[in-house]
């Protein structure tokens, strides 16, 4: 194995070097999402294993009136949504807006601009009285920014349990960088998947047509591509696990063989141990004890929320703290 280069090209390149490196080794999940990712993500969304889709499109559906009341003010807002991806339960919200003639610009964010303009093309023809302005970006590039939007009231909208990605540290560190961008009239409108059956989160992130699996895969796809790496997928299996104490979801890929592996462009050489693992995506999944901790310890307070039909999933509505 190669002592570290002195200058990598990218960011990409230096957190592969970074993880594969380390022990346990791990890989970065926001890697996944090139223009293929991003399309096996949403086959993953429209699983039947995949509840959280369907639950937020219900909590949207039955409560998008009452959300849209508490979010509404006079002299219009900013509805800026961190990992907009297709827009498939924002477009709920944002049509009641529309027919409710709330005055509103809609700001997505996302990873991926390939997802983003696809997002811009399709409200275009669904609901085009949405003013929208796309912007790509990571979550915390664009909350160094997220200040700058003080013209009017900001509404933020992180869906999808996106939360869920961050170890608790790292989420209150979020949480908080969200909440120094905010007035005291903005609001923060987040999604939290809350822990249930073990069973049905394993399922969710282990479907039978093995999408989750090629969704992990594609990040050594992308390793070999990008950085002309000699990773065979086949030689690698992908492994779940759910921690109902902890409410932790962990996604690995393991090595079946002893095996070297070659990525040329950063002329490093990784070996892998039978059943050695890369981790590589994490689902934290919540109840009200710890949100309300997280949030505390953000600054925010909750000021209401929303769940689904089945109580599997919430919608918190957040303020900052006075």
């Amino acid at each position: 194995m190669k002592t570290t280069p002195t200058t990598f090209q990218t960011a990409f390149e230096e957190d592969v070097y970074k993880g594969l490196t380390s022990f346990p080794k791990y890989l970065l999940s926001k890697y996944i999402y090139d223009q293929k990712g991003d399309k096996l993500f949403q086959q993953i969304m429209a699983m039947p294993e995949y509840y959280l889709t369907n639950c937020e499109l219900n909590i949207l559906k039955q409560h998008k009136a009452s959300i849209a009341d508490i979010i509404n003010k006079e002299g219009g807002f900013d509805l800026i949504e961190l990992g907009a991806g297709d827009g498939k339960k924002t477009k709920i919200l944002l049509q009641h807006l529309v027919d409710k003639k709330y005055d509103f610009d809609y700001l997505p964010i996302d990873i991926s601009q390939h997802v983003l303009e696809e997002l811009e093309s399709s409200l275009k023809n669904e609901i085009p009285e949405v003013n929208v302005k796309i912007q790509q970006g990571t979550y915390f590039k664009t909350l160094e920014n997220l200040a700058d939007y003080n013209n009017r009231r900001k509404v933020i909208l992180v869906l999808g349990s996106n939360i869920g990605n961050l170890l608790h540290e790292n989420a209150i560190e979020f949480l908080r960088h969200i909440q120094e961008a905010m007035t005291a009239e903005d609001k923060l409108f987040m999604g939290f998947d809350q822990k249930k059956d073990p069973q049905k989160i394993l399922d969710a992130y282990n479907d039978e047509a093995g999408i989750t699996e090629a969704f992990n895969k594609n990040l050594l796809t992308r390793i070999n591509r990008e950085l002309d790496a000699n990773f065979n997928l086949d030689s690698f299996k992908h492994w779940e696990t759910y921690d109902p104490e902890s409410g932790t979801a962990k996604s690995y890929l393991v090595s079946k063989i002893q095996q070297k592996v070659a990525i040329n462009k950063l002329e490093l050489e990784v070996h892998f141990d039978a059943w050695e693992s890369i981790h590589t995506e994490i689902s934290q999944k919540y109840d009200d004890a710890v949100v309300e901790w997280l949030a505390k310890e953000a600054g925010l307070e909750i000021q209401t929320s929303f769940q689904d039909n089945e109580t599997y999933y919430k919608n918190y509505i957040f303020r900052k703290k006075n």
